[in-house]
């Protein structure tokens, strides 16, 4: 599939800084989760992996390509996000074939990948309906099934569970990872909810003020935060902090002495 390479990656709009000194390494068929609070640049990345933007400086590569002056039609990445952005007027049927058509896959090899894309997702039984006739869970699945019968190189997906209810996130949560597990696809997700990152990522990728604050397993961020912003970005509650002064081996504040 694809490894993805950002280097010296920033984007500035005259005086406003949305991504700052990004540099990363994303393996093939991993699973990267971008997380951090509204603002973070964390979507604009994203977007300029997809090429949605181009980077004011730095360089973005896939499999040794340099992307920066190709255009996103010709990148091979699928695109999930959180508004679903099916057509109304089409069946269900009819939105998951719409990518083939664009990129003209012969006719008589559309309907075997349209119906396995649906099984996957489990909509086989609503192929037929219109977007209006499903609830938000069946219509953000046949948003990624409309996503998986490219057979893209990548998946982007921007808080694509952000409009469900939190029994429906947690099913949803569970699909795409054995999706991405079973399709083996390098996948980019951008959250601001911890829970999905720790559930999903192979890695996490933490975002604040449009730069990378830390880069880590779940585990690794959980366990050992690379500053306070991390330490109290991550976890419900978050990790108590303590002002004080390491002296000799032994941290002191008042009313605390720790060897």
């Amino acid at each position: 599939m694809a490894r993805i390479e950002l280097t010296n990656i920033q984007k500035q709009w005259g005086a406003v800084w949305g991504v700052r000194d990004v540099n990363l390494d994303i393996a093939n068929e991993e699973f990267v989760v971008f997380l951090g609070p509204s603002g973070c640049g964390k979507t604009t990345t994203m977007r300029m992996i997809a090429g949605l933007e181009d980077p004011s400086e730095g360089e973005i590569a896939m499999d040794g390509e340099v992307m920066n002056d190709v255009d996103a039609r010709d990148r091979d990445v699928a695109m999930v996000f959180q508004g679903y952005a099916l057509y109304p007027n089409m069946s269900i049927y009819e939105n998951i074939r719409f990518p083939l058509r664009m990129r003209g896959v012969p006719r008589d090899e559309q309907d075997g990948k349209i119906r396995r894309a649906a099984a996957l997702v489990e909509l086989t039984d609503y192929l037929d309906r219109k977007p209006g006739a499903l609830s938000g869970g069946q219509r953000q699945r046949a948003a990624l099934a409309r996503a998986i019968v490219r057979q893209p190189h990548v998946f982007l997906m921007d808080e694509p569970l952000s409009n469900l209810d939190a029994k429906l996130r947690q099913h949803m949560r569970v699909q795409i990872k054995h999706i991405q597990r079973e399709l083996k696809i390098t996948t980019v997700y951008v959250t601001h909810d911890q829970i999905e990152a720790m559930t999903l990522a192979d890695r996490i990728v933490i975002m604040e003020k449009g730069a990378i604050q830390q880069i880590g397993t779940p585990d690794q961020i959980y366990n050992d935060p690379a500053n306070t912003f991390v330490a109290n970005f991550i976890g419900s509650p978050p990790m108590n902090l303590i002002e004080g002064r390491l002296e000799n081996g032994t941290f002191t504040a008042p009313g605390v002495q720790v060897t």
